[in-house]
């Protein structure tokens, strides 16, 4: 399958952009060649500049969020809590910092590698992570497929990691509601910009 087009990131409707990313293949090949991908089942939108829940919001402009400014279908990536990567997709014009996490995926191709990953970084590896929470959440899915800090700033039309279409969705399978962990921001806390695939087991919660 093709890789996304650039002009697929560059649109100037994010929430759009959001819910189109359902159903897209997130491909990390391994240093070696071999497809490790996942769907793409949940989203949530950041609106850059008035967004109060986005990095970038008040144009602020630091080295962790530079990468925002970039041109729409570049890999923006920030480390939170001290332990998880979070993996999100920048859209729109350069110097439009709007950027879209991606919550949870669901696992296509080479889930044994997501498994051995989850499983090595686990507390207690004894325990076998379950399936269906390798990759429900954004931390989760960094790990099992291999995203790293080394990631950001990465271009989306090159050979690292890239998008596909794969699936498409109807509105009437899409739930929408308030974007997850962003009680701070005030009337945006409330903004119905989180998208994901209902009843699909992958997602970070309902």
């Amino acid at each position: 399958m093709k890789k996304l087009p650039r002009e697929f990131y560059t649109r100037g409707d994010t929430l759009q952009i959001a819910k189109e990313l359902l159903g897209k293949l997130l491909v990390v090949p391994t240093e070696t060649g071999e497809r490790v991908s996942a769907m793409i089942v949940e989203t949530e939108a950041y609106l850059g500049v008035t967004d109060k829940a986005a990095h970038s919001y008040g144009n602020r402009r630091t080295k962790r969020t530079e990468t925002m400014f970039a041109v729409g279908g570049t890999v923006y990536i920030f480390f939170i809590y001290g332990m998880y990567f979070q993996f999100n997709v920048v859209v729109d014009a350069k110097d439009v910092p709007h950027a879209i996490l991606i919550r949870a995926v669901e696992p296509v191709e080479n889930i044994e590698m997501m498994r051995r990953r989850r499983n090595a970084k686990s507390k207690n590896p004894a325990v076998k992570t379950l399936d269906k929470n390798l990759t429900s959440g954004p931390g989760k899915l960094c790990i099992a497929l291999g995203i790293g800090g080394s990631f950001n700033n990465e271009n989306l039309l090159g050979d690292r990691i890239w998008l596909e279409d794969l699936k498409t969705f109807l509105a009437s399978e899409i739930s929408t509601g308030k974007r997850i962990g962003i009680d701070y921001a005030e009337e945006f806390a409330e903004k119905p910009w989180r998208f994901w695939v209902k009843d699909n087991q992958f997602i970070s919660r309902k």
